[in-house]
């Protein structure tokens, strides 16, 4: 099928294009997209050169379905347009998740959600993606009442211009403010700010996770908390997470149910000092999970420790699997 990936160019773009082919997607035809200034450049698929083109071309090309990693405003514009040519969307940006007439995706949890009357399609958060695929199977079991999470999240969720910041700084070398991705230094040091703040003094990031698991999960009545922040590492995101839950469990029984859900890899024995980091999740496309063990401090609440490669779970591979998913149900 033809296949377009918009922003082919960037961060996530690249790295779409990478998951394409190493899942053998049936792309019969790419039709890589991005600004108009990248038009023209020439980037390499399965060893075959491709030229970019601009987004009216690309909707001329008509592709089965569209991959969007361009950046919000750019998906409110562009995505209807692509819509409406009868063109299936895929948007890894915050534009649609919480519009209502729009579906919010995790294969693992909802893709039963979705019909053929769904031309766009959203992809949730990176950190959202990972805690949910996560949480669902304890909330189906034990019904979750809280969650507290914090985060503590790669350079490369910001882009290739925060990764180089890093690079430059770890050389020792000083940038200029207009080359710099965030207003501090980043390496040796971890900054409590992820997006923009909001008037309740929570960040736009903080305040997607609440919203987009309540959406994903389907369950209002879940209450969510999150502090988010950016530290040195590339590889993935880390998440510590804790949850209280409405029925009592078994911890030997939780960690089992956990270790068969699906997109869930356990990794949990203290004695020898493994648990799940950034430098094993990434380039992996599961969710990693240990750390796992009761709070004390009150019955039927759980800590967990949450990994996952950002680039690839957290916003690439989700969104393949969900074109993966309507082309297994004969929507594209």
């Amino acid at each position: 099928m033809k296949v377009a990936v918009v922003g082919a160019t960037g961060l996530v773009g690249t790295k779409m294009l990478q998951v394409l082919a190493e899942r053998n997607f049936p792309v019969t035809e790419l039709i890589p997209v991005a600004s108009a200034r990248s038009a023209g450049k020439e980037i390499i698929f399965k060893g075959k050169p491709y030229k970019v083109v601009t987004m009216d071309e690309g909707i001329a090309a008509k592709p089965a379905v569209a991959l969007f990693s361009a950046g919000g405003s750019t998906s409110l514009e562009w995505a209807p347009k692509f819509a409406e040519a009868g063109i299936r969307v895929i948007d890894n940006s915050s534009a649609w998740r919480m519009d209502p007439t729009k579906k919010l995706v995790i294969p693992e949890v909802n893709a039963s959600v979705l019909t053929a009357n769904d031309l766009i399609i959203a992809n949730p958060n990176c950190s959202t993606i990972q805690m949910v695929v996560a949480l669902q199977p304890l909330h189906d079991k034990y019904k979750i009442k809280r969650v507290v999470v914090s985060t503590y999240q790669s350079v490369t969720g910001t882009g290739k211009k925060a990764v180089d910041q890093l690079m430059e700084e770890r050389k020792g070398n000083q940038m200029a403010a207009a080359d710099m991705a965030y207003k501090y230094t980043i390496d040796l040091n971890a900054i409590p700010q992820i997006d923009v703040f909001l008037e309740n003094g929570y960040t736009k990031e903080e305040m997607k996770m609440v919203k987009e698991t309540c959406k994903i999960m389907q369950d209002d009545n879940i209450k969510v908390t999150a502090t988010t922040v950016r530290i040195p590492v590339m590889g993935g995101h880390s998440e510590s997470v804790n949850v209280e839950f409405e029925n009592e469990f078994d911890l030997n029984e939780l960690i089992a149910l956990l270790a068969t859900a699906p997109g869930v890899v356990v990794q949990q024995n203290d004695g020898d000092q493994f648990y799940p980091m950034p430098l094993w999740a990434h380039e992996k496309d599961e969710v990693f999970v240990g750390r796992l063990r009761r709070d004390e401090t009150q019955p039927k609440t759980l800590n967990m420790w949450i990994v996952s490669d950002n680039l690839r779970k957290g916003a690439a591979t989700n969104a393949i699997q969900i074109a993966e998913y309507l082309a297994a149900k004969g929507i594209i």
